[in-house]
């Protein structure tokens, strides 16, 4: 069980390298949707410090929404999804697989940008660890939970709106205390339970999130 579920993230991973265009895309649209809010706003280093964490965690959530729709769509159009669903292997442990290997492809290299971002915005030096480790701990979650999202609307017409409006109160979340934690920091207080918090959502996602998602695409296939 544990090759299986290594095999099927490993064959994503080879996937989403072939396709290195949209992983491509999903970096390029969170570093111009961070670039984007100083034009706004003005170039002020005193504004832009105080709206950093927020700029990066908004800009990070609506980027990895973008490959969210086609989590299951690939398999779902070339049949694969149909062997997931009837091979001896967990459906539940296929959607974690999937769901890991949208982080490493997704949540991982917008981890790993988002400090350059918090330096171009001006984002004070206190503020970088816990703004790396709330993305660390919040990230998963995103994508467990678009996993469920993204299982709902599989097949559907205009999925990539229906998924939006699904998924995107869930994340409100994630995206309050992912700020808080950085929040905190600056301004001398304690980061560690907006942390706590993070880690407990995504403990949360791990344990649900793959029982209505594993449902949602036995529907689907049905």
């Amino acid at each position: 069980m544990r090759s299986s579920f290594a095999a099927l993230v490993v064959r994503d991973l080879r996937l989403a390298l072939r396709q290195a265009g949209d992983v491509l895309t999903v970096l390029a649209f969170f570093v111009l949707a961070s670039v984007l809010f100083p034009l706004g706003v003005g170039p002020e280093p005193q504004m832009l410090a105080r709206i950093a964490a927020g700029v990066v965690w908004v800009a990070a959530l609506l980027a990895a929404m973008l490959s969210m729709e086609r989590l299951f769509q690939t398999d779902y159009e070339d049949g694969a999804l149909e062997l997931m669903v009837g091979a001896p292997f967990p459906l539940e442990l296929a959607v974690l697989a999937k769901a890991l290997a949208h982080w490493l492809t997704t949540g991982l290299p917008l981890i790993l940008v988002a400090p350059l971002m918090g330096l171009f915005l001006n984002l004070d030096a206190e503020g970088y660890g816990p703004l790396i480790l709330a993305l660390a701990l919040g990230t998963p979650a995103l994508s467990l939970i678009g996993a469920v999202g993204a299982a709902l609307v599989l097949g559907a017409r205009r999925g990539g709106a229906l998924l939006s409006l699904l998924i995107l109160p869930l994340f409100v979340p994630v995206l309050i205390f992912g700020v808080g934690a950085v929040e905190a920091a600056l301004t001398g207080t304690s980061a560690e339970p907006h942390i706590l918090v993070l880690a407990a959502i995504s403990l949360g996602a791990l344990a649900l999130a793959p029982w209505p998602a594993a449902a949602a695409l036995r529907q689907a296939v049905e």
